[in-house]
């Protein structure tokens, strides 16, 4: 009530519409609006159904119509069949009724022939009105009616029952059969060369060929068909080889060589074992494997694609084993097959192997790790830990393209082609080495190296990050790359084994072996080449400072004071060789962390530092030119001094426990030079020199003393006095500064040897020899 008090308050207003009107107002619209939008769906729902129903009567109307269709094509065809056949003998009526013909205009524009040829016409008029005439006639209505094969029987009763036919005397009757028969060896080669004939009929046709003494005609029309049906066959077949990149050629190697069978066995069936025969379906099968290459080749991918390799494998694995079951039949094809293949299958691995090496070359900071199994992951992922990731990446990408070309390869490709396969492997990873030579440091004072330096996304600066990159070379060298070609290999080891199941046919005439011994020889040699560098630039680095002045001086020989090492109570090695002890020492701590479990490795990499650094000392014509010099005063001292600092290095070496003969002869060699060039100078070396006991005693005697920090006092002193200890270019991973006093724990990880050795006297020889 209060509300419609309310409107009648304000009904008095005429700028208000009461509440109630404008409900009623809207609310009949929306109602409207509601009916008006149900009424035009149930017309829409009207309007389908009218529409699926005469969709549905279309769709059947069109399927009866297909049928029909169908059947009418059928008809047509054979319609067409029927008027091929009657225009045929409507052809050779014709044919017939023109030639006699002409001959009747002949025979009376020619009425003055000679006397002979008037009694021959005559005889065989006089035969005509017999059995020879109508013999004759009979043969033409038969091949006018195109009843070949009764025309044949009627032809060879004919031939056996009438010696004149046999005889090799000329007669007008035996020019006539001769010619009916030559008719009929034409109509036979009509008849065999049209597409729809049944091979029953074609078979009819040859067998009628062969009686009639016209057998390479036969069997050139037998090989002809095949050929023409293999074209046809091909012809559908080459549009899908783009839909099945990796196996069309299998599909296309069971086509050919399927009609290439069919071909022989009907030639065998047909023909017999003629040689002649044989060759002219060999020389089918030649024209028709050289077309099949060349399909293969034209309807490939491109060669630098992994899809194009496996495809190619697949076609040399498919092609010889097709061979093989050829050879049953007595052909012999193997051999062409390879000759025309090898080219092809060489191609693509070359391309291949250029997409890996443009891969490797082309490596960017972004690149992801390609996946690999955890078999050949695992290995090299313990190397992640000791640098960044980046500088392993290029070795899993390496081990991942050397898989992925192994894995396309098939049994008779690594037969054929595995020997390739492996040398370019050799070559793919001489390609890794480089780029692993371009991310390591480059020697400070070899100017022709900076060359090869490029803008890399990783540099390896530290001690850890170049070990890491050695581990990861030598890892693929002895791991990974034997698991990748094992295949490869397994393959070789049993094609050599005397119970090879392949045949001989399809083996390699030879070029393709490799012996295991050589080609990790040459994958040795990568690494050797890896590894040398990265001694070379590490030892010039430790030798040269960045002025390019050596801290390896042969003044330290000329200006040092006193007369006689052995006569001081603590006698040590050089400062810079105690640097390089502790240099070694501190390598070798970094290496047993980021190379654990490869001692052999890291034994390596310790003797040839040793060899590089004493190698360096024997060829710096600079560091002997001082002693050579005149106005240089030499002293026992000096000689002592580097006669104590070679066998310092032997020492070393030995204790270390890795190969110490060739630091042996290099510092024998640096002795005998020292020896001679300052008895040249007037220094006496018997009465200046002691025994070899006392300079290896006290070598060995320094070892111990710099390891257990004895000397410690005095090894300060000098490092204060030769800060290039201390050099930032020497990168180190250890917070420790270089120094002789270095822990035990430090010594184990260096020295392989027991501390009793020291007590074991020597003759400063090398217990390797």
């Amino acid at each position: 009530m209060e509300s419609s008090d309310e409107e009648d308050d304000f009904s008095y207003h005429e700028g208000i519409i009461p509440q109630s009107k404008i409900n009623s107002l809207y609310q009949s619209h929306t109602e409207k609006g509601i009916r008006k939008l149900c009424c035009e769906l149930l017309d829409l729902k009207d309007s389908v159904e009218n529409l699926c129903g005469n969709t549905r009567a279309k769709y059947l109307a069109f399927l009866r119509l297909s049928e029909e269709v169908v059947e009418m094509d059928h008809e047509l065809v054979e319609l067409r069949k029927h008027i091929s056949a009657q225009g045929i003998l409507i052809q050779d009526l014709a044919n017939g009724v023109f030639h006699e013909l002409e001959e009747w205009i002949k025979a009376d524009d020619h009425e003055d022939q000679s006397d002979s040829q008037i009694c021959d016409l005559e005889d065989l008029s006089c035969k005509g009105t017999g059995a020879k005439r109508d013999i004759l006639e009979t043969i033409d209505i038969l091949i006018a009616e195109c009843k070949l094969q009764e025309a044949m029987e009627a032809i060879d009763i004919e031939e056996r029952s009438t010696p004149e036919l046999r005889s090799n005397e000329a007669s007008s009757y035996k020019s006539a059969f001769l010619k009916r028969k030559t008719d009929l060896e034409n109509q036979l080669v009509k008849v065999a060369e049209q597409p729809s004939l049944g091979g029953s009929e074609f078979k009819q046709v040859l067998y009628a060929l062969l009686k009639l003494g016209k057998g390479p005609l036969g069997h050139h029309l037998l090989l002809k068909r095949y050929a023409s049906r293999l074209r046809k066959r091909l012809g559908a077949f080459i549009p899908l080889c783009s839909h099945f990149p990796h196996t069309y050629p299998v599909t296309l190697s069971k086509i050919v060589f399927s009609f290439i069978s069919l071909a022989a066995k009907e030639s065998h069936s047909i023909f017999g074992d003629d040689p002649i025969y044989r060759n002219k379906v060999v020389q089918l099968a030649e024209e028709e494997i050289e077309s099949f290459v060349r399909v293969v080749k034209e309807n490939g991918q491109s060669s630098d694609m992994v899809s194009a390799l496996h495809a190619a494998s697949v076609c040399v694995q498919a092609s010889l084993s097709n061979c093989v079951i050829l050879e049953e039949q007595g052909l012999k094809l193997s051999k062409l097959l390879m000759i025309l293949l090898r080219p092809y299958m060489e191609e693509v691995l070359e391309m291949n192997f250029r997409r890996c090496r443009r891969v490797l070359s082309d490596s960017t900071e972004n690149d992801d790790i390609p996946m690999l199994s955890p078999r050949f992951l695992s290995p090299l992922s313990v190397f992640a830990s000791s640098s960044e990731s980046s500088l392993i990446t290029t070795g899993v990408k390496f081990i991942f393209l050397v898989n992925d070309i192994t894995e396309q390869l098939t049994q008779m490709a690594i037969t054929h082609f595995g020997g390739n396969v492996l040398n370019r492997i050799v070559q793919l990873f001489d390609i890794h080495v480089d780029l692993l030579i371009k991310a390591l440091p480059s020697p400070s004072e070899d100017d022709g190296m900076t060359e090869l330096k490029e803008v890399l996304p990783f540099k390896a600066e530290t001690d850890s990050q170049q070990l890491a990159l050695l581990g990861v070379a030598y890892t693929i060298v002895d791991e990974l790359l034997p698991m990748s070609v094992s295949k490869i290999w397994k393959i070789h080891m049993g094609n050599n084994d005397e119970g090879a199941e392949l045949p001989e046919s399809i083996m390699p005439v030879g070029g393709n072996a490799v012996e295991f011994k050589d080609w990790r020889r040459q994958l040795q040699h990568s690494l050797d080449k890896l590894r040398d560098y990265f001694c070379r630039q590490y030892v010039l680095n430790f030798i040269y400072s960045r002025e390019g002045k050596a801290r390896l001086d042969a003044r330290i020989y000329v200006d040092g004071e006193g007369e006689d090492v052995h006569s001081y109570s603590d006698p040590l090695p050089s400062l810079p060789f105690q640097a390089l002890f502790a240099r070694l020492q501190q390598l070798a701590a970094v290496a047993g962390d980021v190379l654990l479990g490869k001692d052999k490795l890291q034994k390596v990499l310790l003797a040839r530092l040793t060899e590089t650094v004493v190698m360096w000392l024997a060829d710096e014509q600079e560091f002997w030119c001082v002693f050579e010099d005149e106005t240089v005063p030499l002293k026992p001292f000096g000689l002592q001094q580097l006669i104590l600092d070679m066998h310092f290095t032997v020492e070393i070496a030995r204790f270390a426990g890795y190969p110490s003969r060739q630091v042996l002869q290099l510092a024998s060699g640096i002795i005998a030079r020292a020896v001679k060039t300052f008895a040249a100078r007037g220094i006496d070396p018997q009465s200046t020199l002691p025994e070899d006991e006392w300079f290896s005693e006290t070598a060995r005697a320094s070892i111990n003393k710099l390891l257990l920090g004895v000397s410690g006092s005095e090894v300060s002193e000098a490092e204060e006095e030769h800060v290039f200890l201390r050099d930032d270019h020497i990168v180190s991973d250890s917070d420790d500064s270089i120094s002789t006093c270095s822990s035990v724990d430090s010594f184990h990880s260096f020295v392989s040897a027991e501390m009793g050795d020291t007590e074991n006297p020597s003759n400063f020889t090398d217990p390797d020899v």
